[in-house]
């Protein structure tokens, strides 16, 4: 079962590969050190993906709406909101278990071997809940209300939190650009102490940006129990063996929380069922229970 496990797994993270490549290869900009600002640039990508990477052909959904929302212009406003609400009401957070580049990175940081790996922990529930306060606060809120003459508000998120942004977007940036060094402040090595920790803890923890920091989860996560690709358990078929507990890294049972805020839709609690009882289903069915 683990050989079929890591199989399966690594066929994942081949694809989020493919989609990081894909959603990032305008090469020239890391071979010249510039941004992209093409038209392709108007355009958001499902996933949390740097508009500051030197090679994103899209922009990043968060980092658009912190840009739009305190400003009169209200027609791209709705375009960033109605993509999110699209994209979460489609598939919920199959983006962050299948499109998200920092998702893979956090992936493949988490099968550095280490001493003891932390699963569950005291508070590890309430703590999941702070990145809807990220949501509302640094978001929402915060570019909303502090405002410029001009009525635009900073992005605060990308700004003072996202560790996604300085890996992607901040450090490729000061390597390429001399010119960049001598503005640098505290503001730069402050976010890359929020790297840092990040890299860090998801040695040991499984995905911690995306269980207590990510806002765009947060969004995503509100629609996985009603989007169209959801799973669902067959209560027949189900033996109760509990293997799909076992293999899920965010901790759930997927039988008991089937579409729960915290799935990715990552797969592994379906590849691990023996009694094939979790299926992803985009139609209804009355023997299915979501």
């Amino acid at each position: 079962m683990d050989k079929k496990k890591n199989r399966f797994e690594w066929r994942r993270h081949g694809i989020q590969a493919l989609w990081v490549l894909l959603s990032n290869s305008y090469l020239v900009g890391f071979a010249q050190g510039k941004i992209y600002r093409g038209k392709l640039k108007k355009l958001c990508v499902p996933g949390l993906n740097c508009y500051s990477c030197p090679g994103a052909l899209g922009a990043c959904p968060i980092g658009a709406m912190q840009a739009v929302i305190g400003s009169w212009n209200f027609k791209f406003a709705f375009y960033v909101a109605g993509f999110l609400m699209f994209i979460g009401a489609l598939t919920g957070r199959f983006v962050c278990g299948w499109m998200c580049p920092f998702g893979l990175i956090q992936d493949l940081l988490h099968k550095i071997p280490f001493p003891k790996k932390i699963g569950a922990f005291r508070g590890d529930k309430l703590l999941r809940k702070l990145k809807y306060v990220i949501l509302l606060v640094f978001v929402i809120l915060l570019p909303m209300f502090l405002v410029d003459i001009l009525g635009q508000g900073a992005p605060y998120f990308c700004k003072l939190i996202c560790p996604a942004g300085s890996l992607e977007g901040g450090i490729p940036l000061v390597l390429l650009n001399k010119s960049m060094h001598s503005a640098l402040g505290w503001l730069y090595v402050w976010k890359n102490v929020i790297l840092g920790v990040t890299v860090l803890l998801s040695i040991m923890i499984y995905r911690p940006f995306c269980k207590y920091i990510c806002p765009l989860g947060a969004v995503y996560s509100v629609f996985n129990p009603i989007c169209v690709f959801r799973y669902r358990v067959d209560k027949e078929k189900c033996v109760g063996c509990g293997a799909c507990a076992k293999v899920c890294k965010m901790q759930l049972d997927p039988v008991r929380d089937v579409n729960h805020p915290e799935c990715i839709h990552c797969g592994l609690c379906k590849k691990a069922c023996a009694a094939n009882a979790i299926r992803g289903k985009i139609d209804g069915n009355d023997k299915y229970h979501s």
